[in-house]
């Protein structure tokens, strides 16, 4: 891998390696763009196969929170860490600390939080080093489980996608089909039940299934079956790359929309729900609610503010499709052109602004 070759081509910022000896820490940190303001992205702990891997992780992970929080409508960049190494194994204290110890020396360039494999625990030791992380446990400031934020937000985006497919946003009767049932899938769920729509879930986990049956009253279906059943809509929250070649021609939902990260196996699958008029609410826009919860302990948390923020993620999903239907593109795309105008539109005023400064303070000199 060339990798001044790759920064430049997707116009990274930034790639660093930390290692501390003692406690074992690898880390690598890639910052993509902080036009709009520091970067800010998750620590993931892996056992990557190779340092190549671990490096492309890093990297692509980190273009995708530049437009993911850029798409929100937060003033932050995008950036992440990976940490190589056993989540299960590898961990300790002297390696958390030293790892936030390395984040303290970019002065606030770059913020981080929990990923896969890593933990409110993990973050708390980083916390002990530096201020420019968050997440860490409510005792410190933090916001605590981002769950049933997370869950809000893709709720209020299903909400925005049904009044595009359907003329109306009430989901009342409407039957949704949720795939997987986990912390952010159970409380999405219990909004949907709440505003009367009917629910037919699977997950491998018959524990989570038959709790959403009971409280929700929802039909149960093996997980292979999820995708051709018969409904409104279809919320991916498991796994990613479920919309492929071979459920798409299973699917009757006229709405994709859910949490799973990834939900498209390949980009030319976006194409090919558009083709069949079905609208898709993309992934990094709709399961941002986590991501605004936790950049407002940036600034003391509020959860009133927070939740107020994530609310705001109708109107982003509206912004989406307006920008699909406006350019002749599928939403996938148009997401991509929504954190990229404002991204640009951003890097154009700090750029007339400096211009000024420079014209006010070459007056002076004269």
């Amino acid at each position: 891998m060339k990798i001044f070759s790759y920064m430049e081509q997707y116009d990274y910022e930034q790639l660093l390696f930390c290692q501390d000896e003692q406690s074992g820490l690898k880390a690598i940190i890639a910052i993509h763009d902080t036009t709009i303001g520091p970067a800010l992205g998750g620590t993931r702990m892996w056992t990557y196969e190779s340092e190549e891997a671990a490096i492309e992780d890093a990297l692509r992970l980190a273009k995708g929170m530049t437009y993911k929080n850029a798409a929100a409508g937060l003033n932050l960049g995008g950036g992440k860490t990976v940490i190589i190494g056993d989540p299960k194994r590898d961990k300790n204290e002297e390696m958390f600390r030293a790892f936030g110890r390395y984040i303290q020396g970019l002065n606030g360039r770059y913020i981080t939080a929990e990923d896969v494999g890593t933990t409110v625990e993990d973050m708390d030791l980083v916390y002990q080093e530096t201020d420019y992380v968050t997440g860490v446990s409510p005792a410190f400031g933090s916001s605590g489980n981002p769950s049933p934020v997370t869950a809000y937000g893709v709720y209020r985006g299903i909400k925005a996608a049904a009044k595009e497919a359907f003329g109306t946003d009430i989901l009342e009767g409407k039957v949704i089909a949720v795939q997987g049932i986990g912390n952010v899938a159970y409380n999405l769920c219990r909004h949907l039940h709440e505003e009367g729509a009917k629910l037919i879930v699977t997950d491998i986990n018959k524990e989570s299934v038959q709790r959403a049956v009971e409280e929700f009253g929802a039909q149960a279906v093996d997980p292979q079956d999820i995708y051709g059943v018969e409904c409104d809509i279809y919320a991916p929250c498991a796994l990613g790359a479920t919309i492929n070649d071979e459920t798409i021609p299973q699917l009757k939902a006229k709405v994709i929309a859910g949490a799973a990260n990834n939900q498209l196996k390949e980009a030319r699958h976006g194409d090919m729900i558009h083709e069949m008029g079905i609208i898709y609410a993309p992934d990094y826009v709709i399961n941002a609610g986590g991501v605004i919860n936790v950049a407002d302990e940036l600034i003391g948390y509020n959860r009133e503010r927070a939740l107020k923020k994530v609310e705001t993620i109708y109107d982003n999903i509206e912004k989406v499709i307006e920008i699909s239907k406006r350019d002749g593109i599928p939403t996938y795309v148009a997401a991509d052109r929504l954190a990229e105008e404002r991204i640009e539109k951003l890097r154009r005023s700090r750029s007339q602004f400096l211009q000024n400064e420079h014209h006010l303070l070459s007056r002076r000199s004269r």
